[in-house]
């Protein structure tokens, strides 16, 4: 039988268990430049021991930011940056992918630089608030990507991807779920085109596969991965026709052959879905499940079912860094208290969906 803590082969790259850690914004890219911090290399070596670490969203270019001090891979500083994180966590024989996140329509001017100005499929405003260093303020109306524009956000994934590598990382997770651009251009809720990019299931699909080709054939189907939340209605979002887009999507991306599927799992009844789409995807899946609380110990089950490959685990790894070692031996585990979830530098922002 399968468990947690057997090792498994990832597209060509040795990972030390099954025990994934699941991307969490941390906000900790404080300045103009966007860089991570001497607190993010310490944040991600402390947590090697996973299988994998999967990072926070970082945007690819710079209108992708929705969030304050959310990190980017699109300027030289960024990678010089970023190599310290994943020389830290290689040091320690760990295995790190960049969570690539561009976050269309959610955000706000006073967010990025002067002149820029979140952008979506659509000029369809998302409902609710973003936190801002003046304060919560409401989303603003997005401008809506012309044709060249999409094609230069797709060039904007593959170039961070480029980036990515070079910065030392293992792979990029393309960023497809919550809400964020990708997943605006999925849903008909946001995505009211009329051109090749809107409509019908094959071609509001159509953004999301150019960005996995994209990125594939920059740095290899093996270093590739991407992240789904069918029927997530984060941040205003809906979707129509759930089943019928992300087979659609699946069957659109089987051949380049990407090295993993992160399905973020929105609800219990949502398991026919996910059993689906692991049937119908050839490469590793890695499985967020739903359920009453954060992701623990006893969700272990689902790979030694074979529901999945490797289990993302996110806010127990928050308040345990070695979170591995806690479940072969079955706890104790550390408290999940708001200090610890917010570690004092968010400013007044977190941003964790249900882990």
């Amino acid at each position: 039988m399968t468990t947690a803590f057997d090792p498994v082969d990832l597209a060509g790259t040795r990972l030390a268990n099954r025990i994934a850690m699941a991307p969490m914004t941390r906000s900790r890219a404080h300045g103009a430049d966007r860089t991570p911090t001497d607190a993010v290399v310490e944040y991600y070596a402390q947590r090697a021991s996973a299988g994998l670490i999967i990072t926070e969203g970082v945007q690819p270019v710079p209108e992708g930011q929705g969030y304050p001090d959310t990190p980017g891979l699109h300027s030289r500083e960024q990678i010089a940056a970023w190599r310290k994180v994943t020389d830290a966590v290689h040091e320690r024989g760990g295995r790190i992918f960049a969570q690539l996140m561009h976050s269309g329509r959610i955000g706000h001017p006073d967010l990025l630089d002067d002149g820029l100005h979140p952008v979506g499929p659509s000029a369809v405003a998302a409902a609710g608030q973003v936190y801002t260093h003046e304060g919560p303020k409401d989303f603003v109306t997005p401008r809506a990507l012309t044709g060249d524009q999409v094609r230069e956000a797709v060039a904007g994934f593959a170039a961070a991807a480029r980036n990515a590598v070079e910065a030392g990382f293992d792979g990029v997770e393309i960023h497809g779920a919550n809400g964020y651009l990708i997943q605006q251009f999925l849903a008909s809720g946001s995505n009211h085109r009329t051109d090749e990019w809107g409509g019908s299931v094959e071609n509001r699909v159509r953004f999301a596969v150019e960005v996995v080709r994209a990125v594939a054939a920059e740095i290899g189907p093996d270093r590739t991965g991407l992240r789904i939340s069918p029927a997530n209605t984060l941040n205003d979002i809906a979707e129509t026709d759930t089943e019928e887009l992300y087979t659609a999507l699946l069957a659109a991306i089987e051949p380049v052959g990407i090295a993993y599927l992160h399905v973020l799992e929105t609800a219990p009844e949502r398991r026919p879905l996910v059993h689906e789409l692991r049937k119908r995807f050839a490469g590793t899946f890695i499985l967020n499940p739903s359920g009453e609380g954060p992701t623990g110990a006893a969700d272990l089950a689902l790979i030694e079912d074979g529901t999945t490959d490797l289990l993302a685990f996110g806010r127990l790894f928050i308040a345990n860094p070695d979170l591995p070692a806690r479940l072969r031996a079955d706890g104790p585990y550390n408290p999940l208290d708001a200090a610890t979830m917010y570690g004092g530098d968010h400013r007044g922002y977190v941003d964790y969906p249900s882990l």
